[in-house]
Order: structure tokens, then C-alpha cells, then sequence
């Protein structure tokens, strides 16, 4: 059967109702609601009065489950739902579904808190793009600096986010300027620009944290980050040449340091060497002092004992002391040919060689822990020879 069979809706024909009968039903209805005429079917079933009812009330029920399914909602993961009751808080719901009061009666705020939130001080957007006011601050040796940076945080209490505070975010921005004047009010400039940013930037974000648990604003800090930080453009020129000098002054320590350590260590090493040159001298003397007082006590015993054989040997052991080192040879014509062999090196080397084992033989023996060299010897028997003339001539 088709579409457009006029038979197609009625009762004896076994198929769906007739569509164009229920829409003139509900019209009817509508129209009987709107005006009360036509409230009233062809067929005479119900009165006006009882179709206007009748529309009202569902109406009526339709809105209620409306308004109803209205206070439904969802709390996702890592959000906080804050109910609030004639605008004051009653809960913050946790994840999941959840169902409200609806509105006029209650409402509900949703709040993020796994949420990194950012504002930034000195710039907006781009470090191109800066804010003067912000950004442009006073040392502690009266430089002006020009600082860039940005705050992160993240909320751990949503009531005290929405209540405590008028503009949260504002707060964040005002308080992070606060507490990095303050931190940059305290430090040199040359400190701030190089060595102590990451301290600036601890220094500033405890700071901050503190200002923001005072006004209870529900946010924690989560990272300061230093954008940038230079002297102001107009200065910037003298400023590098200002670093330059700097740094050539550093360099310049740097080098006297090293050249002082190279010539402090050998200077005191050549002084160390001296000092000890000199004890070892000042102890050799002393040594041969001794040695040579020793050995004339010796001799004076022996020449009070026989003074004419010990004028005679010392006498012979000079002469054998100063010929040994003469290159001149002696000659016995007396007892000698008139043709004579001469090999005059080997007479010089054996009488030297004779000459040397005569003083080891008759050398005394040295004081104990004393020793002697041969010059010192010479010199010694040329004085003992000297003062033995000496005598001599006196008597």
C-alpha cells in the first residue's frame, strides 16, 4: 500500500496511524490552549476547558524535568567543582558526575588545577615586545637594569583562587614585580646580569610565594624563568665597553698571577739554595778552623819533643810541596855523565805521582770529622813553614 492511499491510516488496515489525523489532534489541542476555540474535536471528545488544562501541565512537567536535568554535571580529572548556593560557597566537589541545585539556586565553577598557568613581567608575548614600566630596575650600586621574565604557577585551593582575591592572575604579575625589585634592590649590577641569576630567580620565586600565602590566594609557584636581563639600549654601548675593560683587567691578573707563580716558587728555591750554600760553607770553615788548630796542637807536641828534626821534616815537606807543581828538573853533574838521557815528561809524571804518595804517607791524620783537600794542606804547611822561619830567625 502506498504512501498516498487515503486508507492508509485507518484502524482496519493494519498499518501505523494516520499522521495527518494526529497532527489536526494536536493542533486542536494548541489552538484550544491558545484561545479556546477549536478545543473540541469533529468527534466530540473533551471540552476546552480540559484540553487547556491538560497542556499546561505538560508543559509544565516538561520544563520541571528540564530544569531538573539542568543541575547535572562532570568534573573531569585533575579539575574542582565549586558550588555555590545564592552566590555564597558550599562544596568543591571532586571528579566525576555530579549534580547541583539548579540555577537560580545554585552554580557551579569549574576550576583547573593541573593547569600551568604563565604571566609574564616586562614583556608581552615576545621579548620584542616590551613594557618599560615593568621591566626597567634599580640595583643596589644605582644601575638601571632592564629584566624580562615569566612566572609559572598552578592553584592547589579553588575556593581560595575565586574568593580571596578580585583578579588572581593580576595579583600573580604584581606580586612577581614586587618581589624581583626587591631581590634586584638588594644586589650589585654585575651580579645580577652574570653570575647570580639562578639566585636572583630562587631568592625572587620564595619571595613571591611568601606575598601570595599572605593575601591567600590558593596559588602555588611552580618556576621562575630569567628572559633577559641587560642594561637599557641607551646605554648598552658603554656598557660592553665597560665588560671589555673588565675582562681585560681579569686577564691582566690573571697573567701577573701566573707570572708570580712561576717567579715566586724559583726565588724562593734560589734563596733556599743560598741559605744552604752559606750553612755549608759557614760549617766547612768552622771544620777547618778546628782541623788546622787540631793538627798545630799536633805539631807543637812533636816540635817540643824534637825541635830539629821537626824543622827538617816540615822544611823537606815543603820543598817536596812547592817543587812537586815546578816543570824544572834537577841535575847531579857530580856523580852523573856528561851525556845524559832526559825523558823529561816521564821524570815530571813519576815525580808528581812520588810527589802525591809522599803526602798521603806523611800527612798527619786530620781531627776527627774533618776532611781536607790538598789545597788546604799546601796552605797549611806553608804557614807552619813560614812561622818556623820565623823562629828560627829569632833564635
Amino acid at each position: 500500500m502506498g504512501l498516498n492511499d487515503p486508507q492508509w491510516g485507518n484502524k482496519n488496515s493494519g498499518g501505523p496511524p494516520d499522521l495527518e489525523e494526529l497532527m489536526r489532534k494536536l493542533n486542536a489541542k494548541v489552538s484550544g490552549m491558545m484561545g479556546g476555540k477549536g478545543g473540541s474535536d469533529k468527534s466530540g471528545g473533551g471540552t476546552p476547558g480540559q484540553g487547556f488544562g491538560g497542556g499546561i501541565g505538560l508543559i509544565v512537567v516538561i520544563a520541571a524535568l528540564i530544569w531538573v536535568g539542568s543541575g547535572f554535571y562532570i568534573v573531569n580529572e585533575g579539575q574542582r567543582g565549586v558550588v555555590l548556593r545564592f552566590g555564597k560557597l558550599v562544596e568543591a566537589t571532586q571528579p566525576g558526575p555530579r549534580w547541583h541545585l539548579p540555577f537560580p539556586i545554585e552554580t557551579v565553577e569549574v576550576v583547573n588545577l593541573s593547569q600551568v598557568r604563565t604571566v609574564e613581567v616586562g614583556y608581552r608575548e615576545n621579548v620584542k615586545n616590551k613594557m618599560l614600566k615593568e621591566s626597567l630596575m634599580l640595583t643596589d650600586d644605582e644601575n638601571i637594569i632592564d629584566i624580562q621574565f615569566a612566572v609559572q604557577y598552578f592553584l592547589k585551593d579553588p575556593s581560595d583562587y575565586l574568593f580571596n582575591n578580585r583578579a588572581p592572575d593580576e595579583n600573580v604579575r604584581q606580586a612577581a614585580e614586587t618581589a624581583i625589585r626587591e631581590v634586584v634592590g638588594k644586589n650589585k649590577m654585575d651580579f645580577v646580569l652574570y653570575e647570580g641569576r639562578e639566585q636572583v630567580a630562587a631568592s625572587a620565586t620564595k619571595l613571591m610565594q611568601d606575598i601570595l600565602d599572605r593575601y591567600k590566594s590558593g596559588i602555588v609557584i611552580s618556576k621562575l624563568t630569567m628572559q633577559n636581563a641587560q642594561p637599557p639600549e641607551q646605554v648598552q654601548a658603554a656598557f660592553d665597553d665597560a665588560v671589555k675593560a673588565g675582562q681585560d683587567r681579569e686577564r691582566q691578573k690573571n697573567e701577573g698571577q701566573a707570572y708570580a707563580n712561576d717567579v715566586v716558587p724559583r726565588a724562593r728555591g734560589t734563596a733556599a739554595r743560598l741559605i744552604q750554600e752559606a750553612e755549608g760553607y759557614k760549617a766547612s770553615v768552622i771544620a777547618n778552623a778546628e782541623g788546622d788548630a787540631s793538627r798545630f796542637k799536633q805539631i807543637l807536641v812533636e816540635y817540643e819533643k824534637a825541635p830539629a828534626v821537626t824543622r827538617e821534616r816540615m822544611f823537606l815537606d815543603m820543598q817536596q810541596q812547592v817543587l812537586s807543581n815546578v816543570s824544572k828538573v834537577l841535575v847531579d853533574q857530580k856523580n852523573g855523565n856528561s851525556l845524559l838521557y832526559l825523558p823529561l815528561d816521564k821524570l815530571i809524571e813519576s815525580t808528581r805521582v812520588a810527589g802525591a804518595a809522599g803526602e798521603a804517607v806523611a800527612a798527619p791524620a786530620p781531627a776527627p770529622a774533618t776532611t781536607q783537600s790538598s789545597d788546604n794542606n799546601a796552605a797549611q804547611r806553608a804557614r807552619d813553614s813560614l812561622l818556623l822561619g820565623r823562629d828560627r830567625e829569632a833564635r
